[in-house]
């Protein structure tokens, strides 16, 4: 027979026009049982004819043997029945030797522990497959935490179990329940507990210095103890099988946006099978502390992150733009759930909300239009306008410079320090090669003259000591102009 929880489940499913094959695969149970239920909650089953085995004759003396040797094999046994005349197969000595050392094996007794009101909360993870973004597929877990007295549930899901996701699920907990507990109960996760020996326990120094405000006691499950924690193993169960089931989710908030309002309709307003209450109604028995103050943003992700030529920053596989004064310069990024916070120094600088993509390009406009800007200005200064003067392949590559990205101001100076060495001639043709492969970068062009052109005699000018006169750039002089005037004088 099935317990009552399962035929509910069958006839909750079933009003949702899902055909029997797909409630059997839900539930774990057989097709035909799930139609005899659904057509008749009430039937039980009849008495089965008990089946005839080659092995009945010989059971007497097998538990014979068993006294004797409880460890002994089934192939030993089996010589033994031969010689008897038994003429049936290992594998019926195999089941019933399982079934008879089942029977006879110590169980162990668990005595059930009720805490007093609001000592004690227990935490665990819980993994529930992933979540779509785009081409990208993210991990999705839950942590549960349950207060032991009341049993009133909370749950936040996330797409890490990183160190500082751990502490901003427990503060989101705290803030749900309205205080701490005195004590918090987990398993063996590193996490929490880095090493263990017998029944000394190391705990984790982030984990320690996370519940020293809230003066927590932590309390770790001996390995494969579930029973320890047994509450927050059957509330995970639970999620499992009463919120997870015909759900679609779009996002992480639409995940947990349903959670909560699962928990608040479904989950702490029904009557618990153990207490006889509402985990709701046995909640406000609650004696939590309250929380400390200050503790509200101590436990998002920081790191150190660097800010390249396009403006942006690398994190989790995305990035994020910053105001363009900030490139080369090492910033502090801050990271929860929902939002990318970037500071210079103690300076908020940028706030962007989190991409679950990957490979992804999150712009703010306004940092776009400054980059834009300050592209503009440079491509107005001195050398810029200088270099567009020589002709129209030295507009048409400056074009391709800026549209592939390269930097501009060192390219343009090295360009006009190759015109300095090979010539306008030959800088021009070096151009216009490069232009038909498409190969823009001062790189290519040096190349393409240390190959196939000879450096005109070079006399360098003769150095001042104001630095300013030094990078004076002069155009080249047109002899015709000079012509020009001498046939004008004549």
């Amino acid at each position: 027979m099935i317990d009552q929880q399962t035929i509910f489940e069958i006839h909750r499913l079933k009003n949702r026009r899902l055909s029997n094959r797909k409630v059997a695969g839900m539930l774990g149970i057989n097709k035909d049982t799930v139609a005899k239920y659904f057509t008749n909650p009430q039937a039980t089953c009849g008495p089965r004819k008990k089946r005839v085995s080659k092995l009945d004759d010989y059971k007497e003396r097998i538990d014979e043997i068993i006294k004797e040797c409880s460890d002994i094999s089934a192939t030993v046994i089996l010589r033994e029945l031969q010689s008897a005349g038994f003429t049936g197969e290992v594998s019926l000595i195999r089941r019933y030797l399982k079934k008879v050392r089942t029977k006879i094996k110590t169980r162990q007794p668990y005595v059930r522990f009720e805490s007093e009101p609001g000592r004690q909360m227990q935490v665990d993870w819980g993994h529930f497959g992933s979540l779509c973004y785009g081409d990208v597929n993210r991990k999705l877990y839950a942590l549960a935490v349950i207060e032991s007295y009341s049993r009133k549930l909370y749950v936040e899901f996330t797409h890490s179990q990183k160190q500082d996701t751990l502490h901003q699920c427990l503060f989101n907990a705290f803030c749900y329940f309205g205080g701490t507990p005195s004590e918090l109960v987990v398993d063996n996760m590193t996490t929490a507990v880095i090493e263990r020996s017998a029944k000394v326990i190391r705990f984790n120094d982030a984990f320690l210095k996370f519940l020293l405000p809230y003066k927590i006691s932590p309390w770790a499950c001996n390995v494969r103890a579930p029973f320890e924690k047994g509450k927050i193993e059957r509330s995970i169960q639970y999620l499992r099988r009463n919120f997870f089931p015909l759900r679609s989710f779009k996002n992480l908030d639409d995940t947990q946006g349903q959670v909560l309002q699962w928990l608040d309709d479904i989950a702490n307003r029904r009557v618990h099978q153990t207490t006889g209450q509402t985990p709701q109604q046995r909640a406000s028995n609650l004696q939590l502390r309250p929380l400390p103050e200050g503790v509200t943003d101590i436990y998002k992700e920081v790191l150190t992150v660097q800010v390249y030529k396009d403006f942006c920053v690398r994190f989790d596989s995305n990035a994020y733009t910053v105001p363009p004064w900030c490139i080369g310069k090492q910033l502090t990024l801050k990271a929860d759930q929902k939002t990318i916070q970037l500071f210079f120094r103690s300076r908020l600088i940028a706030t962007h909300l989190r991409c679950w993509e990957k490979k992804k390009r999150i712009e703010i406009p306004n940092h776009v239009e400054k980059a834009m800007k300050k592209q503009r200005r440079f491509l107005e200064s001195k050398q810029t306008a200088l270099f567009r003067a020589l002709g129209d392949e030295f507009r048409e590559y400056l074009d391709g410079l800026v549209q592939s990205n390269q930097p501009i101001k060192k390219s343009i100076a090295r360009l006009l320090s190759l015109k300095d060495q090979y010539g306008s001639g030959s800088l021009s043709w070096a151009i216009l090669k490069a232009l038909r492969y498409g190969a823009f970068g001062a790189d290519y062009i040096e190349n393409i003259l240390y190959q196939e052109m000879t450096p005109e005699t070079d006399h360098p000018p003769v150095q001042m000591k104001n630095e300013a006169l030094n990078r004076i750039q002069l155009s080249e002089p047109s002899l015709e102009e000079y012509d020009a005037l001498i046939l004008k004088r004549k």
